[in-house]
């Protein structure tokens, strides 16, 4: 693998971009990675490939894909989706009423020594 200068790369980049689309691009540097005109962050590897395809006439792959097809726009209204029932059911109600806490306390209560409650109760 050659060792690219980033510098030279970078105004070669500059060049291209701006004899074929008649402005200079704004590149933002950060710790390694490119990103010109705000678009998708790319390697100095990257920068080159595209000097090369800015400079031999062809598109970038960006734009060499066709747009496409512009959708219709339809009256129609969106069904409405039923509601989502919960991941689990009750099977059946608790009989005491307790929440955890109060069956924690309670149980450590009975006991005949001094106990201590998990973390995060009371």
């Amino acid at each position: 693998m050659s060792k690219l200068d980033k510098t030279e790369v970078l105004s070669a980049f500059e060049a291209a971009y701006e004899a074929k689309n008649g402005k200079k691009p704004d590149i933002v540097a950060k710790s390694g990675w490119f990103s010109v005109d705000g678009g998708k962050n790319i390697r100095l590897a990257e920068v080159a490939a595209l000097t090369e395809e800015l400079t031999s006439g062809s598109a970038p792959a960006a734009e060499k894909k066709a747009a496409p097809a512009k959708k219709t726009k339809t009256t129609k209204k969106a069904e409405a989706k039923p509601a989502k029932k919960g991941s689990f059911t009750v099977v059946k109600a608790n009989e005491d009423g307790d929440k955890a806490e109060e069956l924690w306390i309670a149980i450590l209560a009975r006991k005949d020594h001094d106990c201590r409650l998990p973390r995060g109760v009371v």
